[in-house]
């Protein structure tokens, strides 16, 4: 190989991500990157839009579990370490926000709450099931505003909303909405003030 090529070979890009090609519906702005091989093992939503992530975003060994109507929206400067994000309808990140590893975000339960539901959804699930639909499952939006920080090991619940520069504790379990510049502590999470 000559010096004129490895030159140009060093000049490419890094690939945005490192296991493969992106889904077709996926968008993913300059300087972005993926990392994780699992990161589309669940990747099932045909929204065209189904994954939409600005420029400078750096995610890695996150899991990206998106239903067939599933829609999440991340925006720049943001930094996801091995997070779940679990979505059958929409989830809308905004910018300049970390994500602790271990932290899962989902916009539904994934199963009924009453018990005669969640026994038709298993038998559903299951090879007994042989096509039957499951039932109807709750969801609601999530929305984390810009300058937020997730702390690892926390749980975002449906249809909550995180204001703008919220500081969310290590292993909060969140489940109402979170006022802007607001910092919260345990499960289920409570606002804090002054030094925890």
């Amino acid at each position: 190989m000559s010096a004129h090529s490895q030159d140009r070979e060093s000049e490419k890009p890094p690939p945005v991500w490192s296991h493969g090609i992106l889904p077709p519906n996926v968008r993913v702005g300059p300087r972005t990157t993926i990392i994780g091989e699992l990161a589309f093992k669940r990747f099932y939503s045909t929204d065209p839009d189904a994954l939409v992530i600005g420029s400078e975003t750096s995610i890695d060994g996150a899991h990206f579990a998106i239903g067939r109507r599933g829609r999440i929206s991340i925006g720049d400067c943001c930094y996801l370490d091995y997070a779940i994000l679990l979505c059958e309808s929409t989830i809308r990140i905004g910018n300049y926000i970390a994500i602790g590893w271990n932290t899962t975000i989902a916009d539904t339960d994934f199963h009924p709450l009453s018990p005669a539901e969640r026994i038709a959804d298993a038998i559903a699930c299951s090879p007994l099931g042989k096509g039957r639909a499951r039932p109807p499952l709750a969801c609601g939006p999530v929305r984390i505003d810009d300058y937020a920080w997730i702390g690892p090991s926390s749980t975002i619940m449906k249809g909550v909303w995180i204001g703008a520069g919220a500081w969310i504790e290590p292993g909060c379990v969140i489940t109402r909405d979170v006022p802007p510049g607001a910092r919260m502590i345990g499960n289920p999470a409570r606002e804090i003030t002054g030094a925890a």
